[in-house]
């Protein structure tokens, strides 16, 4: 009987840190797509704005001052703009994540419930078999 018992606390310990590495990896690969969103619009605000302060400092009359002007509205605009799409994906990383943890929650729980159920029937069966 003791035997038994180990061999089913051992295989539900198995089970747990498989299910406790599939979980790490699943938000592994979920922060990693996070950080590639991120720094991808990182470096295109970098580029963008070391753009922009060339055209700064080429500037020599009022002309081009109203005109680079205007571009530093129009691209504060696609910024935030950029920004807000950016943390869209990043959201959507994070819910597709969050959905793939709670599937194998799940299914851990349908494991350790069937891990359960099936000595307890097992009792029953032989207890309803020594009663007869």
């Amino acid at each position: 009987m003791t035997q038994q018992l180990n061999t089913q606390i051992f295989a539900y310990a198995k089970q747990l840190t498989d299910n406790a590495f599939k979980a790490h990896a699943m938000t592994i690969k979920g922060l990693e797509q996070v950080a590639e969103l991120q720094l991808a619009a990182l470096e295109k605000q970098a580029q963008v704005t070391a753009d922009f302060i060339a055209q700064a400092a080429e500037v020599r009359d009022l002309e081009a001052l109203r005109g680079l002007w205007e571009k530093g509205t129009s691209l504060s605009r696609e910024q935030a703009e950029s920004a807000v799409a950016v943390t869209k994906d990043v959201v959507a990383v994070a819910q597709k994540t969050a959905e793939s943890l709670n599937a194998l929650l799940q299914e851990q729980q349908k494991a350790a419930n069937e891990a359960v159920a099936a000595p307890v029937a097992a009792i029953k069966k032989a207890a309803a078999g020594a009663s007869k």
